[in-house]
């Protein structure tokens, strides 16, 4: 079990993915056939646009409590699948074309209300690239983050509610990464466009709810657990990544092969557990997680884990410097 530390866990190694990804595909070549698109997960995401629309008029006739419970027991699960096919846009697996993948992004980013679909791209792409590095991986907590949640039981629940707002506060470290580009600009006055559209045919309820239900996807839910899953140290004090192999991932697309999708980021999710199933050998030996709602909670009240549970590594020229010292 890892213990607690007031600090990250720095490594001078590179991220264990790339190699083992080139290492899968050499012994096993007939995985390049899993690289391939999945416009299936289009229809999803109408269907789930849908979904969401007409729940917002549903509930956009009642009490703002009665609102905050259908966002949390409903809707949340919608909102976090429409995320992870933003995450899919991202990485160009539904279409051939980049633009009708990012015009497929923007689209499921629609019920989420805040504009975050090509900001996320351009800032996920480089915690493939940059993982643990902290200037360029605005999945790392910053370090106030860590400092200010530690290991506390009700710092880190309150660090799940307000998940969405510290992820967005991560980004501003990342300096190197481009904030804003002509896609972020399109992608803003289509959200904004929606939500406009939203409000004058059901009003601010239904908004809220929309609202409601991406916040809780992402935050303080078992869902959320999804963050914690991914890179945090919760079994190992070496292995960065888990994957999650539970229920929730028949609804949401998958998600939880993260090992397998770091390792070979154009295999989209349809064909993640296909590739689990042929390569055993490199994905059975790792630590994984079954249970969302175990792991949330463990996160919550285990005071061996916290926010700086996490590896980091120096930047790629650090590397290369303290080798050369050596």
């Amino acid at each position: 079990m890892p213990s607690q530390s007031a600090t990250f866990t720095l490594v001078n190694t590179h991220e264990p993915h790339r190699g083992r990804g080139r290492q899968l595909l050499k012994t096993h070549p007939e995985a390049r056939r899993l690289i391939t698109k999945e416009p299936i997960t289009f229809a999803i995401i109408v269907a789930c646009v849908g979904a969401q629309v007409l729940l917002a008029y549903m509930v956009s006739g009642l009490a703002w409590y009665w609102n905050l419970l259908v966002a949390y027991l409903v809707g949340a699960f919608f909102s976090h699948t429409l995320f992870v096919t933003i995450h899919e846009a991202a990485h160009n697996l539904i279409f051939k074309k980049t633009w009708q993948n990012t015009a497929a992004g923007i689209f499921a980013n629609f019920p989420t209300v805040v504009p975050t679909a090509i900001s996320f791209k351009n800032f996920h792409l480089q915690h493939h690239v940059h993982q643990g590095v902290h200037e360029l991986d605005a999945d790392l907590p910053d370090w106030y983050e860590a400092k200010l949640i530690r290991n506390y039981s009700i710092g880190k629940a309150i660090w799940l509610f307000f998940f969405p707002l510290f992820q967005v506060i991560r980004t501003l470290r990342c300096r190197e990464v481009a904030a804003v580009d002509r896609f972020v600009v399109a992608n803003i006055v289509a959200q904004l466009a929606f939500d406009a559209v939203i409000v004058y045919f059901f009003g601010w309820m239904a908004l809220l709810y929309l609202f409601m239900s991406f916040w809780f996807s992402v935050g303080f839910h078992p869902l959320g657990a999804r963050w914690i899953q991914e890179h945090y140290l919760t079994l190992d004090p070496e292995q960065e990544t888990y994957s999650y192999y539970g229920r929730l991932n028949g609804i949401n697309l998958n998600v939880g092969f993260h090992n397998e999708h770091h390792d070979l980021p154009s295999v989209p999710w349809t064909k993640l557990p296909e590739l689990k199933a042929l390569a055993p050998e490199f994905y059975e030996p790792l630590l994984h997680h079954t249970s969302y709602t175990r792991l949330f909670l463990r996160f919550v009240f285990d005071q061996e884990i916290s926010l700086f549970s996490r590896i980091t590594r120096p930047r790629r020229e650090q590397r290369e410097q303290t080798s050369a010292a050596r």
